[in-house]
């Protein structure tokens, strides 16, 4: 089973997701950005598969936190998907040119599209 680390602050929302990706991938929730950095120093931290990433978090938006992850050695070319209520014609744009590998809009409507987008990154950096 592929390791998703998953950021997202907002509890209905984590609930939602993980409902949606609890029967496919090994999931890591976190609910800040800090917790995740914090974690991934630890000498027994997983090496997940993919990222998605909540855009709008408190302490650092997921934007930083890409880019935090994205200067990591181990972490470079890794999959990350930005997840968020963030759905204007020109966000989808920026946030690929940010650095993201994909990018979902919430609500999320359709499970399989989410499902389907992370596996599809997965497969890419296989």
């Amino acid at each position: 089973m592929k390791t998703v680390v998953l950021v997202e602050d907002n509890p209905d929302n984590m609930d939602l997701v993980t409902d949606m990706l609890e029967d496919r991938f090994e999931l890591i929730p976190f609910t800040s950005a800090l917790d995740l950095l914090a974690y991934l120093k630890k000498d027994d931290a997983k090496k997940p598969d993919a990222f998605v990433l909540d855009i709008s978090l408190p302490q650092m938006d997921g934007i930083t936190l890409m880019r935090k992850l994205r200067e990591m050695d181990i972490f470079r070319i890794s999959p990350m998907m930005a997840l968020t209520a963030h759905a204007m014609v020109d966000d989808r744009r920026h946030l690929l040119d940010a650095g993201f590998d994909e990018y979902l809009s919430k609500p999320i409507v359709d499970e399989d599209v989410l499902i389907e987008k992370i596996e599809t990154l997965i497969a890419m950096r296989q």
